[in-house]
């Protein structure tokens, strides 16, 4: 009896070692690692070199990209290709923006919205990681803002714009900044502002040049919204009030500054944002350079953009997306509005058109000594084919 009580006994204890020790490895392997801060792994943000500024030769460039709708890399598959293109993944987008850093070399990319295609992105930091890759390679700055299916994955539009400010060379910005005009050094967060991605950045002039610590041009990102119901009718969001009470404070301090030998010269400004506002739909929109291929997807609220950006007087052109296969730039209550054209392979478009994206470039003044303030800003366009075509070179405002 008692060496039956002593076989159980002996059983059982190695029974309690075995899981015991089974628990232990399960927690130490799998668990532990998932749960606890990898500090070697751990870094700081890599920041762009700041400020933002004219080269030597006295130009800036800018690289838009519209509706990258990147999705979930490779296993993603291409829309609205022709059989002769396949196979087509979210690779080919990549590539697409890895050959226009490298053509176009430029000075600062803008991502103006539905940089991922939150449907077809089952986790949204991974997502956001892949699709930046190429530029965060670079080293270059930029900057994005969100369009209307960035949300659709597993982030909401705040968390998204805060990741998206924290990764490696990005000036983006979740909430704007005011300047204390006591003290232009001083900055402080607006918070009672609507949507996320609400800010501006300065560029400053050319080393070496009297306007080497002052800014000679603006870029305001506007957060357009996704969408939203009107008395019971669903449509696009619009940019709020409080938005365009921000954007006009901060165009009263950039008017502040001015440029020239005689200090009348005005800073110009550039805007960007997604959604299309109601106007570009209405029309009428005059000098035409591009295609307008598709019936522009607005609210259905006119909210009062185009008034406040042709009261504030310094922008001098809009930069937006939404609208894959318009790519046409068109003057619009004296102010030229531009499409960047669809980017990414994930997103809609027509079999056979190709993929696209926008530059900007904009020029300073050539002084008798040193370069003054901005002269000029011209655009075109690069397709994604073989050759990466230059096409519909534009001047878009040159200072008289």
């Amino acid at each position: 009896m008692d060496s039956e009580n002593n076989g159980i006994w002996i059983h059982s204890f190695i029974y309690l070692v075995i899981v015991s020790a089974s628990v232990h490895l399960l927690h130490t392997l799998l668990i532990t690692p998932n749960l606890t801060v990898n500090h070697l792994n751990a870094r700081i943000k890599k920041a762009s070199p700041t400020p933002l500024r004219f080269r030597a030769d006295g130009t800036f460039k800018i690289l838009q990209v519209a509706d990258m709708h990147f999705g979930n890399g490779k296993l993603t598959r291409c829309r609205d290709v022709l059989e002769s293109d396949l196979p087509c993944t979210d690779l080919n987008t990549t590539r697409f923006l890895e050959k226009m850093i490298q053509l176009e070399n430029p000075d600062f990319v803008a991502f103006t919205g539905d940089n991922i295609f939150g449907s077809s992105a089952p986790d949204a930091a991974k997502s956001l990681f892949k699709a930046f890759d190429p530029i965060i390679k670079s080293g270059i700055p930029w900057a994005a803002i969100l369009g209307n299916h960035d949300q659709e994955s597993t982030m909401t539009r705040e968390e998204l714009m805060t990741f998206i400010s924290l990764m490696d060379f990005s000036l983006s910005q979740t909430f704007p900044s005011a300047v204390d005009t006591s003290n232009s050094s001083k900055q402080d967060p607006v918070w009672n502002i609507d949507g996320f991605g609400n800010y501006d950045l300065r560029i400053l002039g050319a080393p070496g040049s009297n306007f080497a610590n002052s800014s000679v041009l603006n870029l305001y990102f506007l957060d357009s919204g996704d969408r939203a119901i009107v008395n019971g009718v669903r449509t696009y969001n619009w940019i709020k009030e409080s938005q365009l009470n921000w954007l006009r404070r901060v165009s009263e301090k950039v008017k502040e500054q001015k440029l020239g030998a005689d200090g009348s010269s005005p800073i110009p400004s550039l805007a960007f944002f997604h959604i299309p506002i109601p106007e570009i739909r209405q029309g009428p929109i005059y000098n035409v350079v591009g295609q307008y291929q598709e019936y522009p997807a607005c609210s259905l609220v006119n909210s009062g953009v185009l008034k406040t950006l042709v009261s504030m007087g310094d922008v001098k052109a809009v930069f937006m997306g939404h609208d894959h296969t318009n790519d046409f730039c068109g003057i619009l209550g004296g102010l030229w509005f531009c499409y960047g054209g669809g980017f990414g392979y994930h997103g809609y478009s027509i079999a056979g058109w190709s993929r696209r994206s926008r530059v900007i470039l904009a020029e300073l003044e050539r002084g008798e000594h040193s370069w003054g303030g901005v002269k000029s800003i011209r655009t075109w366009k690069r397709l994604d084919d073989e050759m990466l075509s230059k096409i519909d070179e534009q001047v878009l405002w040159e200072r008289s």
